[in-house]
């Protein structure tokens, strides 16, 4: 297949291996790509173009400050919702410019969790990526425990992303009941395509083949996802669908050229919050610049006591720069009857040392309540303000 080597990255970009990874919010999507990028040749260029369903992207610092350009690893940001709504303009700028700047030998690209990969998809097999874009088999990430929650299961985004999938990974199958990797199979069979390919993982990382339907599980093997998803034939443009609402940001200041200014200039939302909303999740973050440092243990406690159905930040602070990773998980059942937590709500708060990051920002994303508009503006107001107050109350100085 063709590509381009780092030795001669001055020819004409081409049948660049593209591979889409989807899924649901929460599911492991950015940990994946992570285990990919870890198994990067080191002679190669690998770029990751990254959606955010915020106005403020945080995935885009929590990869780049892990990985850097020195590396060989591009990575860009369209925050905002689903990224190739609005004629996908901000996508198709946004992935220009990565592989103008990257030339890269693969490329990933990660769609929002609540955006709509059909339309990704077409985006992406229009005449002009043509001749650039190679797409591989489309991996989506499900946590087979959402199959038994109705929010997720009467989603149209989430059911889409099953639909689209050449490959299905049911991921963090180290928290499944015994019940969830055959109501996967099942859910699949029924949402999906008749020739889907169906594994499991955990952290993102591939089980190995033996033990796919066992319950315990083996190391972890990353190596072959790529070769999993790569694409002999040429993708299949799938067939357009009816809208289903566009997902956009709006701020008090800017809607429609908030992802522009977002992109091109990070440090212009400074201190500021921005909302996003689709029929079923809202979301609210904040930007501070590199100069405001965070007390690491009054945020730490504040980060873990935030309920929210996603949280994701990058923080300056007096103990080093930190990506933070906020979910919601259904408790694992302890054997305990006594004591069994089975089903129980918990929110699960990962910590990661990043090397650098352009700024500090967190995106929280909540389930909209089914109560009426005045009450749910009003609580969501209330929300923001604790969160914004608290943060706030975490700053130990402003650097000049």
């Amino acid at each position: 297949m063709p590509s381009i080597s780092s030795a001669n990255k001055s020819q004409k970009i081409l049948a660049i291996p593209t591979h889409i990874i989807t899924g649901f919010l929460g599911v492991g999507k950015t940990s994946t790509i992570l285990n990919l990028l870890a198994n990067k040749p080191s002679n190669e260029h690998w770029a990751v173009l990254v959606n955010e369903f915020g106005e403020i992207g945080v995935d885009g610092s929590l990869l780049s400050g892990q990985y850097s350009e020195e590396q060989g690893v591009f990575i860009s940001e369209v925050p905002g919702g689903c990224m190739c709504c609005t004629a996908g303009v901000p996508m198709q700028i946004t992935l220009n410019q990565l592989l103008k700047r990257a030339k890269p030998d693969r490329l990933f690209i990660e769609p929002t969790g609540l955006g709509h990969p059909k339309e990704v998809l077409q985006a992406l097999s229009t005449p002009h990526y043509k001749d650039v874009l190679h797409l591989q088999k489309t991996l989506t990430l499900v946590d087979a425990r959402q199959l038994t929650d109705e929010r997720y299961t009467s989603h149209d985004i989430f059911n889409q992303q099953i639909a689209i999938a050449d490959v299905i990974v049911g991921n963090k199958a180290d928290l499944y009941q015994v019940a969830d990797k055959e109501n996967l199979n099942k859910y699949s069979k029924k949402h999906g395509k008749a020739n889907a390919q169906i594994l499991f993982a955990q952290q993102g990382e591939l089980l190995s083949s033996t033990k796919q339907s066992d319950d315990k599980l083996a190391t972890p093997i990353t190596e072959t996802l790529i070769h999993l998803l790569r694409n002999t034939e040429s993708a299949a443009i799938p067939k357009p669908i009816a809208k289903l609402g566009l997902i956009k940001g709006f701020s008090q200041n800017t809607i429609e050229v908030s992802n522009a200014n977002i992109v091109a200039q990070p440090h212009s939302i400074t201190n500021n919050s921005i909302d996003n909303k689709d029929k079923a999740f809202e979301s609210i973050g904040w930007c501070f610049p590199k100069t405001t440092v965070f007390n690491y243990k009054k945020l730490y406690n504040l980060l873990q006591s935030i309920e929210a159905q996603r949280l994701k930040a990058v923080f300056y602070t007096d103990q080093g720069i930190f990506g933070y990773n906020l979910n919601e998980e259904k408790a694992k059942s302890t054997g305990d009857t006594e004591k069994n937590t089975e089903g129980k709500i918990e929110y699960i708060l990962t910590e990661v040392t990043l090397h650098s990051a352009l700024d500090s920002r967190i995106e929280v994303i909540i389930h909209q309540l089914n109560t009426s508009p005045q009450l749910k503006q009003s609580m969501q107001n209330q929300q923001e303000n604790d969160i914004k107050e608290a943060l706030m109350l975490c700053i130990i100085s402003e650097k000049i």
